[in-house]
């Protein structure tokens, strides 16, 4: 199979986007974020974060779901995929502190996810992208005994990865992804007295590792309909990268680059101290008539048993269930008949502890899929409203609303040309 330039050019370009994404900020703005490895992501797409994040079971072909890598066996032989999405957030936070309410606004966004897919023979298909694996982005202040102190946060830790999918027999699909970890995470604490000395503490995380996901999809056909099971694991393990603490004074001698050295209070390898949890996901997906797809799916990671700072307990077992739906009318006709209409909700047990809180969010979501004439690309429209807040103490509330817009292009990269 040959590859013109032009197909060449944009292969260049998608590796272009994905160096540009490495450095790219996050747009997380939560001061929950400042526990554990921040606020963590399910590898949604735009269409799947519109049907409240489902995907275990999802295996259309002509959508990347990066969620359940057997999906990748679905892809058309001649089919070239490229998905991008953006995120846009407006953020609403509140809290009582001494029977006084406060509360703000903010508006932050940033590139989600870049993926493609394509295929390898009819029963193998490959994926490969960039995705965010968990996001810190926070400021706040507050009181201390002779001053104040003023807390910051940023950073990511990124997964690129590549996946395969495989057709076993009819209506059976197994694949697996391999993700390299990589990102830094960076807590700052400013330490500012009555008297003017100020002090720096700044905490890094620095990750470099490898994860596996596998995932298995069975569909059983039935009087034009179809019902699948999707199940994905993804084995926990020690984390690979290293951790370091950094005291900064402002007011001690300056080097010749104008800046104070700062002292390194703490300096470890990760290994041994940080893990990551196992996550088990399974979805169960309902295609009426290929025009509706209703589907279910639950997530469990168990971060109790996890390792954080060099303790267990610090973290709480993750619960995650997602309920979505998409209609599409026809697959031909006029333009709003093609048009895919999308609805969804969740609610998540997070595995951020504060204060011997926990964490909770739900939400819920609409959206369509916006064929562009002349083209199998679809771009895809996202809003959803989400929740989060600890319990039982009732601490910060906050409620966002997102919209996610995501290019979903469709190229027939493979057909052989005709000799006449």
């Amino acid at each position: 199979m040959k590859i013109s330039r032009f197909r060449l050019a944009a292969l260049l370009a998608f590796l272009t986007i994905i160096s540009g994404a490495i450095s790219a900020q996050n747009g997380t703005m939560t001061p929950y974020s400042r526990f554990g490895y921040g606020i963590l992501s399910d590898n949604a797409t735009a269409a799947q974060s519109a049907m409240g994040g489902v995907g275990y079971a999802m295996n259309s072909g002509r959508q990347i779901n990066v969620m359940n890598p057997a999906s990748y066996a679905r892809v058309d032989s001649l089919t070239f995929l490229f998905d991008m999405g953006l995120d846009f957030t407006s953020l609403w936070t509140s809290e009582t502190i001494d029977g006084v309410r406060n509360s703000e606004s903010n508006i932050g966004g940033g590139l989600g996810y870049i993926t493609m897919q394509f295929p390898i023979s009819k029963r193998l298909g490959m994926s490969a992208g960039l995705l965010p694996f968990s996001s810190v982005g926070y400021a706040f202040g507050n009181d201390i005994n002779h001053g104040f102190a003023s807390r910051q946060g940023s950073g990511s830790i990124n997964q690129l990865y590549l996946g395969l999918g495989a057709k076993i027999v009819s209506g059976l699909n197994i694949g697996v992804n391999v993700a390299y970890l990589f990102g830094t995470t960076i807590n700052d604490t400013y330490a500012i007295t009555t008297s003017g000395s100020t002090g720096l503490y700044e905490r890094e995380l620095k990750v470099r590792d490898f994860r596996i996901t596998a995932g298995l999809q069975y569909t059983l056909p039935f009087r034009g309909n179809s019902l699948t099971l999707g199940l994905s694991y993804t084995p926990g393990k020690q984390l690979l990268g290293s951790t370091r603490t950094l005291f900064y004074d402002t007011n001690a001698d300056v080097t010749s680059n104008g800046a104070a050295d700062p002292e390194i209070t703490d300096d470890f390898k990760l290994k041994d101290l940080y893990s990551l949890a196992d996550t088990y996901g399974a979805g169960l997906g309902l295609n009426l008539d290929s025009r509706i797809w209703l589907e279910g799916d639950v997530t469990y990671q168990p971060w109790s048993k996890c390792k954080y700072n060099g303790n267990k307990g610090e973290l709480a077992d993750r619960y995650k269930i997602s309920l979505g739906g998409q209609y599409q009318p026809a697959l031909r006709g006029s333009y709003f008949r093609r048009t895919q209409y999308r609805l969804g909700a969740f609610y998540d047990r997070d595995y951020l502890v504060v204060r011997g809180n926990n964490v909770r969010e739900y939400g819920a979501s609409v959206g369509v899929g916006l064929p562009v004439p002349g083209f199998k690309t679809v771009v895809s429209l996202s809003l959803g409203w989400l929740h989060r807040q600890a319990y039982p103490t009732a601490l910060i509330k906050e409620d966002y609303l997102n919209i996610t817009v995501g290019v979903n292009f469709n190229e027939m990269w493979f057909r052989k040309n005709r000799i006449y």
